[in-house]
Formats: structure tokens, sequence, C-alpha cells
């Protein structure tokens, strides 16, 4: 007989509790081989969410710290199950399907079953207008946009996944966006996953936690902060190149584009870029270093050569010829004011480029060498 374990975060979930976990259909989930046991992990309520979820046959989990993505981490924690349902306490979540609901795990179709309200159906009052048509669309366009994930309600709060899929999993976040890291993981990790329509209901007790601005931010953010390639290394490799070409075609002097002249000011602005540019493309490598050594993604090309030391040293050599090359253009600088007897001289844009030079080979050492400080202790497989 299988193990069946559904989780249930609540805080001040008295009035709805009860009712929720009843709705499980123990029986006929026993009458198809699975024993089913209830985890309400409880968050500090204060009213009498405890004694109604006892009363309706839950196992009680106290933990105290805040958090939706802590309250199912010390559920999966406790949870002895072979298969393991995510739901909220507030009877949103169809759980009186939740037989229906595991039928691709059971027939081994799927890994992660995640419900879809979209697919599904969403009662009146359910969800606001603001999450319904802007919050929700939107997150889950970029999630999908991202990883290619390829689901249509990435939020939904009704879940399912394989003991052996959750031991592949690398689930650490302690709020809102745990939802987005599930499925992050999973898509990474090549789950087998499956959308089951569902219906959503209005709430039938306590107050929402949800944070609308807040939560979808939080949600945003890790997603981006995720895919270092999209939020730094591309946007840092436009800037980079743009402040490039404008350097490049400023170097000997005014160039006109349909009638606008760019001068000095352009190519000061284009040092900006390469600068600026290139120390956002270091934050995207750090940020994939640092996903790499922690071991929450594979490394890619771009990682795998980096995490190389002999890569680390031709970055320090690199910028060392960098910065030379610019305190050498800046040196013939000097000399020429020398040699002018310190009298004014017209050396604008060769002090731009020397600078620029000379700024890009200084972080170039610098970061090679705080790169190879992450490695010190690491050993990571090329």
């Amino acid at each position: 007989m299988r193990l069946l374990s559904i989780i249930i975060p609540t805080l001040n979930e008295g009035d709805v509790v009860k009712e929720t976990i009843k709705s499980i259909p123990i029986k006929k989930l026993k009458s198809f081989g699975i024993k089913t046991e209830i985890l309400v992990v409880d968050g500090g309520s204060v009213d009498n969410t405890v004694k109604e979820a006892k009363d309706a046959g839950a196992n009680i989990i106290y933990e105290p710290k805040r958090g939706y993505g802590i309250a199912y981490l010390t559920g999966l924690n406790q949870a002895k199950g072979d298969i393991i349902i995510f739901a909220d306490a507030d009877g949103t979540y169809p759980l009186e399907i939740s037989d229906i609901f595991i039928k691709p795990i059971l027939d081994n179709k799927a890994d992660f079953v995640i419900g879809s309200r979209t697919k599904g159906k969403i009662l009146p009052g359910a969800m606001p207008w603001l999450h319904r048509y802007i919050g929700n669309p939107l997150l889950t366009f970029v999630l999908n946009l991202l990883f290619n994930a390829r689901i249509s309600d990435t939020h939904s709060g009704m879940r399912a996944l394989t003991r052996n899929a959750l031991n592949r999993l690398n689930l650490k976040t302690h709020g809102m966006e745990f939802a987005s890291e599930m499925i992050i993981e999973a898509v990474r990790k090549k789950l087998r996953i499956v959308e089951v329509p569902i219906e959503y209901r209005p709430r039938k007790g306590g107050k929402t936690k949800l944070k609308s601005f807040q939560d979808g931010w939080r949600h945003l953010r890790f997603m981006f902060l995720y895919s270092p390639t999209v939020l730094f290394l591309i946007p840092g490799a436009l800037l980079f190149l743009i402040g490039s070409i404008l350097m490049i075609l400023l170097s000997k002097g005014t160039i006109y584009i349909a009638n606008i002249g760019l001068d000095i000011h352009s190519m000061v602005l284009g040092s900006l870029f390469v600068i600026l540019g290139f120390q956002i493309m270091v934050l995207g490598i750090y940020g994939k270093m640092y996903a790499a050594i922690h071991n929450m993604v594979e490394p890619d090309r771009t990682t795998r050569f980096f995490l190389r030391y002999e890569s680390l040293d031709w970055g320090i050599f690199l910028g060392i010829i960098l910065f030379l090359t610019g305190v050498w253009f800046g040196f013939g600088i000097l000399m020429h004011w020398v040699g002018s007897g310190f009298g004014a001289i017209s050396e604008l844009r060769g002090v731009i480029t020397a600078s620029t030079l000379a700024i890009l080979g200084v972080q170039m050492i610098f970061s090679s060498l705080f790169i190879s400080m992450l490695l010190l202790d690491k050993s990571v497989q090329n």
C-alpha cells in the first residue's frame, strides 16, 4: 500500500480547516491502495485552528517561523509518504478530488502534478481582478519565458509530486517564492510535469495571507535572480557593445548621423556604458558561479569555463595587459603635456580611452581574484 502525505500550512484558519480536512476522500483513496497521512503545519495560530485540525484527524506540526516556503519545508521534513500533495487550508482548492489529482502519478505518467485554475474554473469572488488578469498571467508568462516551463498556471497552490522527484529538487526558499522555486527546479531537473484542471473557490474563512505587490515582486525577483543570463549577461553585453561602438567611432573626432552630431560627450557616455556593461556582466558570472558551486543548477558552458583555475589566471593576465595599456596611453598624454611646457592640450579623447582601459583592467583583475576565492574550497566537476 502506498502512502500519501497531504501537507496543509495554517495560520488562524479555525473557521475552515476542519471542513478542508474532512473533504479529503480518505476512504476512496484507501480503495485504490493508498493510505493517507494529513500534516497540518501551524505557524502560531491564536484561534482554534490546532484543535479543529486535530479533531479532523490531522497530525500537527508546529513551526514558529512564518513563511509559505518554510511551512512546506517543515512539513516535507516530517512527511513519510512516497506521494505528497500540497494545498491550502482555506477551502479554495478541491481536495475532494485528490484521487483524480494524483492519477497521473499513479499511472506513472507524471512526477509532478499541478492544478490549473485557468484550464479549470475560477468561481466568482475566488480571485481578485488584479491577480486574475494581471498578476498571475504576468508571473506565469515570465516564468515560462525564462525557463521554458510551458505551464498555464505556474502559481497554483495545489500540487503533488513523488518522493523520488522531491529528492531531486533543491528547495530552500522560505517565502512565497517557494512556489516558483518548485517549478523552476522541476523544469531544470526534467521532471515529467502534468497539469490537471481544477476548480478554484472563494475563501471560506480566515484572512488572506497574500500581499499582492510584495509577494508578486518576490516571485519576479526570484525568477530573474535564478536566471542571471537574462538579468545580467544579456543587458550587460548590450551596454558594453553599444559603448564600445560609440568609443571606437568617436575616437578620431566628431561623427554625424542624419545631421545629428556626436562628439566628446557621446564618447564619455560610451565609456560609461562600457564600464557599466562590463560590471553587470561580471555580476552575472558571479551569479552563475554561485548557483553552480551550491548545486542550484548544472554548470553551462560559460560557467564551466570560469570554473577552471587556468581561465582565471588568463583573466588576471588580460586584466594586467588592459591596465598597462591604459597606463601607457595615459603616460603618452602626460609626456605630451610636459613637452608642451605644461600648457593647455586637447587630449580628452585619449584620456577617456586610457581611463576606460585602465578601469576595465582593474575590474578584470579583481573579479578574477574574487572568483578564485569562491573556488578555494570547492571541487566542481567540469
